[in-house]
């Protein structure tokens, strides 16, 4: 199992009680009892059911060790084959066909009863994998969830967020569009960070939201639709590592997102004739003077909703908000991660670029995270920096090479007889 498994697998378990967190499940109870009585689709694993137990010991993992705790730990036997012979495949397949009428999980369990398997030998999902590949699964009834309307009284409990086109700029003499993406609060309308930017990328977002953390503190969940930078990988660790709840909304539901919305819609009326009366042309003018207008006259407007002004609302609660206290671990876990093997020669490549790690990574594949002009990249193992890889300078290592050539032992008794 790669790394890059078992971070999904903790994403899914940190999915699963993330509501337990945030206390967003009701009864804790229910909550358990439903999501036990469900196959879910696990990263890596595929269809697995888990026990009340099992979640439980998940929440108090977390609590004590944060997000990679959540993370399976590396298993004893890895490397080990672990696919059902052939010879074995089709006796197994023959009695599904018999007993179609049991779910998955009871069919399991009936090959272990006949004997035909033994558990540290198969796992559930090595059985659901042979039965899906074959098509006899048999079709699952899944409940649809109930939307509930939410609106909340405190700050922070909840931002909303998403992107908007915004107005054409030229950008090295053409003109190009730009996209605006934006957070705010449910609850005081407040917008943490707001940024126009040319392009729509994951790490658009992710600069966005570093922005909104540091101004406004940390959310407890993010609202957010199902848009690929709003389902990478990157943002979803960012959050889970945060301990923040990330809650995508259904597809073609945009009244899910009526706070966010309706301030695109305030900007698109207040702010975008201000723009173009302004004559702005360039992207950081353009930034600059749609903060000073969010600062100066969003903020300090009366809003309707709330009977108050965004920023009078947040300030009245301001002593409940948690704000960040090492902007540099933030800033850590905001970079890109990306995995690579090491070279025999110590070296990884990224973007085209080299970059020289420490040589007992030889052989293994790493986790690197790094900023987008590669100024700084950092190894990883299991969550943690263990090493900055250095650029490989290609002039200096060729002249490394000529200084110091293998050892000739012919030269080491060269002349004895002198």
């Amino acid at each position: 199992m790669q790394e890059k498994d078992r971070e999904n697998i903790a994403l899914f378990r940190y999915g699963l009680i993330a509501p337990l967190l945030n206390n967003q499940s009701g009864s804790k109870s229910d909550y358990l009892a439903e999501i036990c009585s469900r196959v879910h689709q696990v990263p890596y694993w595929g269809a697995k059911e888990y026990s009340r137990n099992t979640v439980d010991e998940w929440l108090r993992i977390y609590k004590k060790e944060g997000f990679d705790g959540l993370k399976p730990k590396q298993r004893s036997d890895k490397g080990r084959s672990r696919i059902i012979p052939l010879e074995l495949q089709e006796p197994i397949l023959d009695l599904r066909r018999e007993r179609r009428d049991l779910p998955v999980s009871m069919f399991y369990n009936l090959l272990v009863e006949k004997g035909m398997i033994m558990k540290t030998d198969f796992s559930y999902s090595t059985i659901y994998r042979l039965l899906k590949k074959h098509e006899l699964l048999g079709k699952e009834k899944r409940k649809e969830p109930e939307r509930k309307r939410f609106a909340y009284d405190t700050v922070n409990i909840l931002w909303q967020t998403d992107s908007s086109h915004g107005p054409y700029l030229k950008d090295g003499g053409k003109k190009r569009p730009t996209y605006l993406l934006a957070f705010i609060d449910d609850c005081s309308r407040i917008v943490p960070a707001a940024r126009f930017s040319f392009t729509e990328k994951s790490e658009d977002l992710m600069r966005v939201f570093e922005e909104a953390l540091l101004r406004r503190g940390y959310p407890r969940m993010v609202y957010a639709d199902n848009g690929k930078i709003f389902r990478s990988d990157q943002f979803h660790l960012a959050c889970a590592s945060l301990g923040i709840t990330l809650v995508h909304t259904r597809p073609y539901d945009p009244a899910a997102k009526g706070k966010i919305e309706r301030l695109f819609a305030n900007i698109k009326l207040r702010f975008m004739p201000l723009f173009r009366e302004k004559g702005i042309t360039g992207l950081d003018e353009l930034n600059a003077f749609f903060w000073e207008w969010l600062e100066k006259e969003y903020h300090r407007k009366m809003h309707l909703g709330i009977n108050m002004t965004p920023l009078d609302k947040y300030l009245s609660q301001v002593s409940q908000v948690k704000m960040v206290e090492d902007p540099g671990s933030l800033k850590l876990l905001f970079l890109k991660r990306e995995y690579r093997k090491v070279r025999h020669d110590g070296t990884v490549s990224l973007k085209n670029s080299l970059f020289e790690v420490p040589p007992v990574y030889i052989g293994q594949k790493i986790e690197l995270r790094h900023d987008e002009e590669l100024q700084k990249v950092y190894v990883f193992s299991d969550g943690k920096q263990v090493a900055e890889a250095k650029a490989v300078n290609m002039a200096d290592n060729a002249r490394v090479k000529r200084e110091k050539p293998p050892l000739c032992f012919a030269e080491l008794f060269k002349g004895g007889d002198d």
